[in-house]
């Protein structure tokens, strides 16, 4: 009898040690959670202000603060395609407070730059998608192209004569113009420049034939239509904001697909709460009808996906665009 009360005695012992401990554990995590709200999160962009990524970035954070009742800063760090900053993210400490605004170039440059020094798929902990942008296959006016079936006939005619642009080797409109070289089975010669600026200026110039522009750069110069001929999208889909142009695909490249995405991780181990808590302030930014109606104006259509969904995402492009890089031989400069 004795040794049944001495078992209850320390059974109700062990209970109470038990609650004491979760209940220090909550108070831990309240505690956590109110130092972490009242400190500012980091969005790392990984290139120069001014550009795709960093007007994105800054469209999205204004409203995911107002959510949070949390102050987003915006920080840009350029340099290496990308590599440094993203690189940096990485082994930043998982709390959530520091986040990077990701495009297909997180899949692409471990692929493109032996020191990159992150693996995509290990070192991140994805958030969300924000949205997806095709590209615009633009030809001068002097090109004697006036469709892709034309522009492809045109090229294995006089194979390595077209020219075209690119915004640095390796960057996403580089590779969607290898892959359409390699689906069409034609050699276009690649000229890279320093940002799309330089890029466009050159096309406008007539030094280069064509270029695969991202929607954002190149709407301004699509709306004129005389400086530039637009061709085609590279999107599964046609774009909303040209939608008289046809896909690549249907207008004579079946199959083929080109698209950026843009989105925000986190460094891999931020506690699962955090990456919800965050991707459900992203994903109610992406509904709101004024962000949608900013970034179309962008020519970027919202994505909104689960941390999961993202993380699958990611993987699909470092698989499609390591292939092509190793296909067409491209080394980063």
């Amino acid at each position: 009898m004795v040794g049944h009360h001495q078992e209850v005695r320390r059974q109700g012992s062990m209970r109470l040690r038990a609650a004491l401990i979760g209940l220090v554990m909550v108070s831990a995590s309240a505690a956590w959670a109110q130092d972490h709200s009242s400190r500012p999160i980091t969005l790392v962009v990984p290139y120069a202000a001014g550009g795709g990524n960093d007007v994105i970035a800054r469209i999205v954070a204004t409203r995911m603060s107002a959510d949070l009742g949390q102050q987003i800063v915006i920080e840009n760090r350029g340099g290496a395609g990308g590599t440094i900053a993203t690189r940096q993210v990485a082994h930043a400490v998982p709390d959530g407070l520091t986040l990077l605004i990701a495009t297909s170039s997180l899949a692409i440059n471990p692929s493109l730059y032996p020191s990159a020094g992150y693996d995509p798929r290990k070192d991140f902990a994805p958030i969300g998608l924000i949205a997806s942008s095709s590209n615009v296959v633009l030809v001068h006016p002097s090109v004697p192209a006036q469709s892709i079936v034309e522009l492809i006939a045109l090229a294995k005619r006089e194979p390595g004569t077209l020219t075209f642009a690119s915004t640095g080797t390796g960057s996403s409109v580089h590779l969607a113009a290898e892959l359409f070289a390699g689906m069409a089975g034609i050699k276009l010669t690649h000229v890279p420049y320093k940002g799309s600026g330089p890029a466009l200026n050159d096309l406008l110039g007539g030094h280069v034939s064509m270029m695969f522009a991202t929607m954002a750069s190149a709407a301004g110069l699509v709306r004129e239509g005389y400086k530039v001929r637009a061709l085609a999208v590279t999107g599964a889909t046609r774009s909303t904001l040209f939608p008289e142009l046809p896909t690549v695909a249907e207008a004579g490249l079946p199959g083929y697909e080109a698209v950026l995405h843009y989105g925000i991780v986190a460094p891999a181990g931020t506690p699962a709460p955090v990456i919800e808590r965050l991707n459900a302030a992203l994903n109610a930014a992406l509904a709101d009808d004024e962000i949608k109606q900013k970034l179309a104006a962008e020519g970027a259509e919202v994505l909104p996906v689960s941390p999961g969904a993202y993380a699958a995402d990611i993987a699909k492009e470092e698989t499609k665009w390591s292939e092509i890089i190793r296909k067409a031989g491209v080394r980063a400069e």
